[in-house]
């Protein structure tokens, strides 16, 4: 597959987020939403252009060995609520409007996440979206570093959003990807040569000093 076909299959997910939030919201006149949006679009377009592009197709169609398919589709259902609740609030019901300021720094948030997660890409060819045994190199500040940025970018993408109500699936989303990590980490230490003495040497799994 090439980069122009894969960037094209890539947008597919920005494409079907807006659909998703465009027709609860019943209306289209949603500039923050759009931002969101527009990042998300250009995050998958770079990584078209700039990664891997086995990485891509193993992110797109993961081969087999997943060892954690509730992660998978839990937070797949949790951030489907979570789209739909942003979509009804901000367009219909205005139940919890979120400040545009605050709006303002999730949407320079969720471009600082995503580039780190394309950082994370970049530097790990690896990176797959199952759990799985992989022979990459370690990082060095934080053993997850593409995890942190993925539960900084719903977390601060969400608030960009403008719905506080469309928040609290976003906290049962980071709570998932909590758990992944917990397992994954038991995982490469139990059975990815190295990656104990590496665990030792950087502590932290997810935030610097903190966990």
């Amino acid at each position: 597959m090439s980069r122009l076909a894969t960037a094209f299959r890539s947008l597919a997910a920005p494409a079907v987020i807006a659909v998703i939030i465009f027709v609860s919201a019943g209306r289209w006149d949603l500039p923050f939403v759009w931002a969101v949006l527009g990042e998300l679009a250009a995050f998958y377009l770079f990584l078209a252009a700039f990664t891997d592009p086995e990485m891509l197709r193993e992110r797109q169609a993961p081969g087999p060995g997943n060892q954690d398919r509730l992660t998978r589709f839990l937070g797949g259902a949790l951030l489907l609520g979570h789209w739909v609740l942003a979509g009804l609030d901000v367009g219909r019901f205005h139940w919890s409007p979120v400040p545009w300021e605050v709006q303002v720094a999730g949407l320079v948030g969720y471009a600082a996440a995503l580039g780190v997660n394309f950082w994370a890409m970049r530097a790990n060819r690896f990176y797959s979206s199952v759990v799985r045994v992989q022979t990459d190199g370690p990082y060095r500040f934080v053993r997850h570093p593409g995890y942190t940025a993925t539960l900084f970018a719903v977390l601060s993408g969400g608030v960009a959003l403008g719905s506080w109500l469309a928040m609290l699936p976003i906290l049962g989303f980071a709570a998932t990807f909590v758990r992944r990590t917990l397992l994954e980490d038991r995982l490469l230490q139990l059975e990815l040569p190295g990656y104990a003495a590496y665990a030792q040497r950087v502590r932290s799994r997810l935030i610097p000093g903190l966990f």
